[in-house]
């Protein structure tokens, strides 16, 4: 039986975080990192191994298609790996930390003013914390905390559980939302909770590999985000399965 609606939980990287520049610099590190090692990636190569890489639901996407680029050479994966990672401040200061969605703020502000409990649910550094705070966003969320602060990782839903848990809401009274099927929307509909998939990025393309896994809304802008919000609040479905967008 159907809880009322007490609470959403937010995915950052995605739904809050576009990643747009970050995706688009990640990809360029690769690639250069391969050419420093002597291996040369086609535009097609590259394509083919990121959508490998989300069709079978790679916890940690990018080591994985490095991996699979590096033809599963394990000391030519790890010396890219290490130079992906080192390269992470540059590409932070260069994406100015956090690329804000736009309409999140009014969204977020106008949910918590209708009494929605707000939480983050996210494989995300602490660092990403201070990154919300100085976008001005931070203060909408009751519970605010990530993996890097908690040591939880998705898709366990022991995180989903945790942020709940902050709340005061039982997983059948929230809303998940989240761009990733693997990371998002099974360890939500596991616990009972409503899945929306914010359909962006890297993982637009990923499909469910069972109707267990069909999230309950898939979105692809944030007015889209806030309707079906509203529509699982007013009306909250009994039943599993996608729903239809106005």
């Amino acid at each position: 039986m159907s809880r009322a609606i007490r609470a959403v939980l937010f995915d950052v990287g995605g739904p809050l975080d576009t990643e747009t520049i970050m995706d688009r610099m990640i990809d360029e590190q690769i690639v250069a990192s391969f050419r420093g090692h002597g291996v040369s990636v086609s535009d097609e190569e590259y394509g083919e191994a990121v959508a490998w890489a989300v069709e079978v639901f790679a916890p940690r996407t990018y080591d994985a298609v490095i991996w699979k680029i590096a033809g599963l050479n394990q000391d030519l994966t790890d010396s890219v790996i290490a130079e992906l990672y080192e390269t992470v401040p540059d590409r932070n200061e260069a994406r100015g930390d956090f690329e804000l969605r736009d309409g999140i703020p009014e969204l977020l502000e106008k949910l918590s003013n209708q009494g929605l409990l707000l939480g983050l649910a996210a494989n995300q550094p602490s660092r990403a914390l201070e990154n919300m705070e100085n976008t001005g966003i931070l203060k909408y969320f009751r519970y605010q905390e990530v993996s890097g602060s908690t040591g939880l990782y998705k898709p366990d839903p022991r995180l989903l559980l945790h942020s709940c848990e902050g709340l005061g809401v039982e997983p059948q009274e929230a809303i998940m939302v989240g761009d990733r099927i693997d990371n998002d929307i099974v360890p939500a509909k596991m616990l009972g909770m409503k899945a929306i998939r914010f359909v962006t990025g890297r993982h637009s393309e990923q499909r469910p590999r069972s109707w267990r896994e069909i999230p309950h809304a898939d979105v692809y802008t944030v007015d889209e985000l806030g309707r079906a919000i509203r529509r699982f609040v007013e009306s909250p479905p009994t039943s599993g399965g996608l729903e239809s967008q106005e």
